[in-house]
């Protein structure tokens, strides 16, 4: 095989606020693998799904992938692994445990190279008979902000939605969980959290007191990562269900993974392939969670749509098509400049998820690509 790496920065249509901070752009590499014969060409040739030519996306995040390495450096590391790759012909699943984002992107590239899963129509989501359940996601911002986010998304016919908070006043957020559970009950709508960490040890129990009151689905990452006694607590407690994402990244080891699970006892865990281990590392995890009773689902890290189709077809894998959870993979529209498309004239090929109420869907353009 050959390969080649390519760079690109992508833009957020709005600011991604966190409560680490605020994302305004995004950097992917693409790794485009191909068959020995086929000569090195630019990312924009590339024409997977059909074999012979695969791409993938490495996006680690700052400040939170374990692989978040200098550009030069991760670079560099990116391509050793690329040639390895190549030489061996196979995915050197060791060597990238440390590396997840590096891991999807080479799992993505290499399954499109050979015509294998994920790209292969073996469900109906990847044939674009049906579309897998998302939730609405409504960035941190200031109240008003939020109140229109969260009106878009309810006119868009979401009934799942993810509100993050932990970044702006708490009596603000409250007030914002109280408006929209006031207007749509349980029944109708489904509400998550995602608090990143933001709630202090001290003050998290009484907060989750407080949001018992409305029928919160769950709670992502209440507080920082490695308070394995804590959020035990706080899983125990019965007050919101506590679901795991930050507290997942940097264990690469199996052993590592049951240890966690076992020591916490969460009732869920959100699974990112760029940060957990690669689509073979949320593999692992899936599995030792069921053996434990602890569901899942699977969301985006921020990814362009060459790797949110990626994890699309990997939550119909492990969930079939009709998940009983919503997926967390509704940020396809988040960028100004996102990749529609790969390859050119004959062989070009759509990228693009489209969303379609609630629901993510392949394009009937990729589909008819990867039938062929």
């Amino acid at each position: 095989m050959n390969y080649e790496l390519n760079k690109r920065v992508f833009h957020f249509r709005r600011p991604a606020r966190t409560s680490r901070g605020v994302y305004l752009t995004r950097t992917s590499w693409f790794v485009t693998l191909m068959e020995e014969e086929l000569r090195p060409t630019c990312f924009a040739d590339a024409d997977p799904g059909k074999g012979g030519v695969g791409v993938g996306e490495c996006a680690p995040l700052p400040d939170l992938s374990c692989d978040a390495l200098p550009d030069d450096v991760y670079e560099s590391t990116l391509r050793q692994m690329c040639e390895c790759v190549c030489a061996e012909g196979a995915i050197p699943y060791e060597a990238l445990r440390p590396y997840p984002s590096m891991l999807f992107g080479l799992e993505t590239a290499f399954a499109q190279l050979r015509g294998e899963s994920p790209f292969g129509g073996h469900s109906g989501f990847s044939r674009g008979e049906s579309g897998l359940r998302i939730n609405g996601l409504v960035w941190m911002g200031t109240l008003a902000e939020m109140h229109e986010r969260i009106v878009e998304k309810l006119q868009a016919g979401f009934h799942c939605v993810k509100l993050k908070v932990g970044a702006i006043d708490w009596q603000e957020e409250l007030a914002m969980v109280d408006y929209v559970r006031s207007r749509f009950g349980g029944d109708v709508l489904e509400l998550r959290l995602d608090a990143n960490g933001g709630f202090s040890e001290a003050e998290a129990m009484a907060r989750l007191k407080e949001l018992s009151a409305y029928g919160i689905h769950s709670i992502e990452q209440p507080i920082k990562k490695g308070r394995w006694g804590q959020m035990r607590e706080l899983s125990e407690g019965g007050l919101v269900p506590i679901a795991l994402d930050e507290e997942l990244i940097g264990l690469n080891n199996r052993d590592e993974k049951a240890r966690m699970l076992d020591a916490v006892r969460p009732q869920y865990i959100v699974l990112k392939p760029s940060l957990h281990g690669g689509m073979a590392g949320c593999r692992e995890w899936v599995e030792l969670a069921r053996e434990r009773g602890i569901a899942s689902w699977l969301t985006s890290a921020l990814e362009s749509n060459v790797g949110l189709r990626a994890i699309g077809l990997l939550a119909a894998e492990l969930y079939g098509d009709t998940p009983t959870l919503c997926q967390g993979l509704g940020t396809g529209q988040l960028f100004t400049d996102n990749v529609e498309t790969l390859g050119e004239g004959s062989r070009r090929m759509s990228v693009a998820c489209e969303v379609r109420g609630d629901e993510l869907w392949l394009t009937s353009e990729a589909t008819v690509q990867l039938q062929r």
